[in-house]
């Protein structure tokens, strides 16, 4: 009987282990050291270290963990240090696009909603929203278990190449949420801390300060375009159409990615026009991987050789 636990070889693991101390020693010195930092490791060495399969599906999952360490990273040099802020004119062009006309006055979508919210739709848009990361990575990790493999790994590099096009977006143009006009109006206010928004009255309804605590980290808010909230699932509904996944997976990844775009303007943390863009994002990122960058000789035949490890 084969046993369930297959250590990595010397040389596996002293990669492993240098790699993470390289970035332990950087984190330290640049942007600190925090919980989340050594949640990811202790998760990332758990699988690494148990068996060779789920060594394997660590290897498909360092995407995600550069992503985190990118997104991270950007508290390093947030991107109002780069470019001018957008706060007034992303505004206007939602209220021009997309203005709902009222006794008032017109007013864009968030500012209706957050004068009309109901208790049931509040809690859902809570729920929709702790889908952006976790879905993607169970995703991936049932990729993995399926026998997909090699799409598992697509997958999650797909996942970073459309974050790294974001995270662009938020340099070429950083751009203040809605929430940010409602209680700083149109002047940038550089480092200004994270909100919560709508999403407070989950946090209300269920009793925690769920995304008190998750947007008290946030590296910059000037990152409203594009809204990457709405691409993460968005990706996954995407390669579960290419990987010809079970309808109720495609169906379920739709569903939740709407309820992701409908969320974010409900909750005042996007306009329209950046979920707009979010959408876009996915679709470049992953026609760029699929299109483009898989079918180039020298990263074609890096993939493969990835994808011959994992499978």
């Amino acid at each position: 009987m084969k046993s369930f636990f297959s250590p990595p070889t010397l040389k596996q693991t002293l990669w492993c282990l240098g790699l993470w101390i390289v970035f332990y020693v950087l984190a330290y010195l640049y942007v600190g050291l925090m919980p989340a930092h050594f949640m990811i490791t202790a998760t990332f060495l758990l699988l690494f270290f148990t068996n060779d399969t789920l060594r394997k599906l660590s290897y498909a999952l360092i995407p995600f963990v550069l992503f985190a360490i990118s997104y991270d990273w950007m508290r390093l040099y947030p991107n109002y240090m780069v470019s001018p802020v957008d706060v007034q004119h992303l505004y206007e062009a939602e209220k021009d696009l997309f203005g709902i006309s009222t006794a008032a006055g017109v007013l864009t979508p968030n500012e209706y909603l957050f004068q009309h919210h109901w208790p049931f739709v509040d809690f859902m848009c809570g729920v929709f929203y702790l889908c952006w990361v976790p879905v993607p990575m169970l995703f991936c990790i049932g990729l993995f278990f399926m026998g997909k493999r090699s799409l598992s790994l697509r997958f999650s590099i797909a996942f970073l190449l459309v974050n790294w096009i974001g995270f662009i977006g938020y340099y070429v143009h950083p751009a203040a949420p809605p929430w940010y006009v409602m209680h700083y109006g149109f002047e940038p206010v550089l480092g200004t801390p994270g909100e919560v928004a709508g999403l407070g009255r989950f946090d209300e309804l269920v009793g925690m300060n769920i995304f008190h605590g998750i947007y008290c980290h946030s590296s910059n808010v000037f990152a409203a375009i594009p809204s990457l909230h709405a691409a993460y699932v968005f990706v996954a509904f995407l390669y579960s159409l290419l990987g010809k996944c079970k309808r109720w997976v495609q169906c379920l990844l739709a569903f939740i990615s709407m309820g992701i775009w409908w969320s974010a303007v409900y909750t005042s943390h996007h306009y329209v026009i950046d979920v707009a863009l979010g959408i876009l994002t996915a679709f470049i990122g992953v026609g760029l991987l699929e299109c483009v960058l898989l079918r180039w000789g020298p990263l074609k035949k890096a993939f493969e050789r990835c994808s011959a490890f994992v499978e």
